[in-house]
């Protein structure tokens, strides 16, 4: 029998979708075993901080790549939107499984929301003034672009962390993302955003299992859990974030979907407040990558330089 060394962070969220995708694996490949191994990065150590106070790119992932590199792991587990587009030497995105949903989810406090069945949006049903958690710098802005009257404020933590502060923080509502409520199961009143307003994050929902380019046989294995569409799509994401050098300071939004070989993609820049939005919506045949830098280049004609400075 074959074993495989899974490289993961310790949080639920993390351990949930590296053990959906052992599950996966070692059900495709009877004579496999994979094996956890949890490895505490830069963003775990530092549940206090802002995200780019921390250090930007590479906080969930460096650590967990230092032991590819090293030889302890055979691959790791992440979740892409936190995977840099440019990776060290000798790694390589061996796989990119389908994508989860990739939405926005407003989760509502159902005591200072009661009134959670009314129609008109998600955003309508809160109150002047409303107290909103978030840790993501795209989420604040779009929320004070649709509402600049909201009272936004930074909210760390796995999941259940974040939900807990729900109530005893006394926000109105949290944003989260909907991909990792259904990885873990989470149960809460939340109504999903629209993409067209709340562009996700580039890569969010989808997953990244990294491997060292030379392990080809490790390689072979995960790619059992290919998703072909899933793969077009962020790989025209992590162009654009590559194309803008855009890091986890950057209100940037985008998402990418593909048809045949038709590549369509919807993205935009915020600025931090919110007060100023570009958008873009580019689509063509041919190699994703050439769509996510035309949709970057077509940001940059717009003006979206000077936000992302």
């Amino acid at each position: 029998m074959k074993t495989l060394i899974m490289g993961t962070r310790g949080s639920p969220l993390a351990l949930a979708q590296a053990r959906q995708v052992a599950r996966q694996l070692e059900a495709i490949h009877p004579e496999l075993r994979v094996e956890e191994r949890i490895i505490r990065t830069t963003g775990d150590k530092n549940q206090t901080s802002a995200l780019p106070q921390i250090g930007g790119k590479g906080v969930f992932t460096l650590e967990i790549e230092a032991a590819l590199l090293g030889g302890e792991i055979h691959f790791a587990v992440h979740s892409l939107k936190d995977l840099p587009p440019q990776m060290p030497a000798g790694l390589c995105l061996a796989c990119v499984p389908k994508r989860e949903n990739p939405a926005d989810a407003l989760v509502l406090n159902e005591l200072n929301i009661p009134d959670i069945e009314s129609s008109g949006g998600a955003l309508k049903l809160l109150p002047q003034g409303a107290k909103i958690g978030t840790s993501s710098l795209r989420r604040r802005a779009m929320l004070l672009h649709l509402r600049p009257d909201l009272q936004v404020h930074d909210v760390r933590g796995n999941i259940d962390t974040r939900l807990r502060k729900l109530s005893e923080q006394g926000f109105h509502a949290i944003l989260l993302a909907r991909a990792g409520m259904n990885r873990l199961g989470a149960e809460a009143e939340a109504l999903d955003l629209p993409v067209s307003h709340f562009i996700p994050a580039p890569g969010q929902g989808a997953l990244a299992l990294q491997s060292r380019t030379d392990d080809l046989d490790t390689r072979q294995i995960l790619l059992g859990l290919e998703h072909n569409e899933t793969r077009a799509a962020v790989e025209a994401e992590r162009a654009l974030v590559e194309a803008l050098e855009a890091g986890c300071s950057t209100p940037l939004g985008a998402i990418a979907s593909t048809a045949g070989d038709l590549v369509s993609m919807h993205c935009a820049v915020l600025s931090r407040d919110g007060k100023q939005r570009i958008s873009v919506s580019v689509q063509g045949s041919g190699a994703p990558e050439i769509i996510g830098r035309r949709a970057a280049q077509s940001l940059l004609e717009k003006g979206a330089g000077e936000l992302l400075r």
